[in-house]
């Protein structure tokens, strides 16, 4: 979340420095200069990645199986959920962030110092989740916590202005980032003990194709969130670099506080009903140890 923080801090400056007073022009030649660094990095990490345990072998396991194992597993379908409220709310409202500042307060400029003020506290959040953790017992409902948090918080921007009111505004956007980071750590950390649940409720162990549908249901709530916005802003007349009517300000408005944040809310209440805690999760290692034992 640092890097994204400081790529969102940079961008504006870098379209100005690239395009002068063609702004379409600075947008194309950043996307091609990102494009080039982030390619460049995918490239060194895959030729400087080996591997150095050897995999085990595993007998393929037919998708319709997987599929019956996974709609068992009742922490993993929650899991599942909250990905997919996760893409729609993130990834819709990230999309919208230039446009509030532009459209809505009238200074696009703001977004830079918007995204300077999540820097801290986007380590702070992510770096929470263990004592959180360690209080509450149990992954689902720490990551629950986080939401509702974030939640509360990006509720509470609909009040503020950055120009009128920077102080609350800051403030709050300031918590919501660290509750989101929380989040952003947690909703992860829970997918390791679906895994596990699942291989002892059915037998069946199927990590990657667990992280795979869960990486999916992400993509598919961030393909959501972002055309629905889009759709609907197209619907009530969207002009780019013009003013904008009443309706179109008004959707950015609640795109970026009201919509996300009772989304946020949402997602907390989906996984709050995450069962999986450290007891019970301690459990099932130990009974499938057992059972490992005895097929050996």
């Amino acid at each position: 979340m640092v890097a994204i923080n400081i790529i969102n801090i940079i961008t504006l400056p870098l379209i100005a420095a690239f395009g002068g007073e063609n702004q379409a022009k600075g947008y194309l030649l950043v996307t091609v200069l990102y494009g080039a660094i982030f390619t460049a990095c995918h490239w060194f990490c895959f030729a400087k990645t080996k591997e150095i345990v050897a995999p085990a072998e595993k007998k393929s396991i037919p998708i319709g199986v997987q599929l019956k194992a996974a709609v068992q597993n009742r922490p993993y379908l929650i899991a599942l959920v909250g990905q997919l409220l996760f893409g729609l709310v993130h990834y819709g409202r990230s999309a919208n962030l230039m446009y509030y500042f532009k459209y809505v307060e009238g200074n696009e400029g703001l977004f830079t110092t918007y995204s300077m003020v999540l820097m801290i506290p986007s380590i702070i959040g992510a770096a929470a989740f263990p004592f959180v953790f360690r209080l509450l017992g149990n992954k689902g409902r720490t990551t629950s916590l986080f939401a509702a948090g974030t939640g509360v918080c990006v509720l509470a921007l609909y009040f503020f202005s950055p120009v009128t009111a920077p102080i609350p505004f800051y403030a709050c956007a300031a918590l919501s980032q660290l509750f989101f980071c929380g989040f952003n750590t947690a909703i992860y950390a829970i997918v390791p003990d679906c895994v596990e649940y699942g291989e002892w409720k059915t037998g069946i162990r199927n990590d990657g194709f667990q992280y795979a549908f869960v990486s999916l249901g992400n993509k598919v709530g961030m393909a959501v969130g972002t055309a629905a916005l889009a759709a609907v802003l197209d619907q009530l007349g969207f002009q780019a670099n013009q003013v904008q009517n009443a309706a179109v300000q008004g959707v950015i408005h609640h795109a970026f506080s009201t919509i996300p944040g009772v989304l946020w809310i949402v997602t907390a209440a989906v996984l709050f009903f995450y069962q999986i805690n450290k007891n019970s999760y301690q459990r099932i290692i130990e009974e499938l140890a057992v059972r490992k034992g005895e097929a050996a």
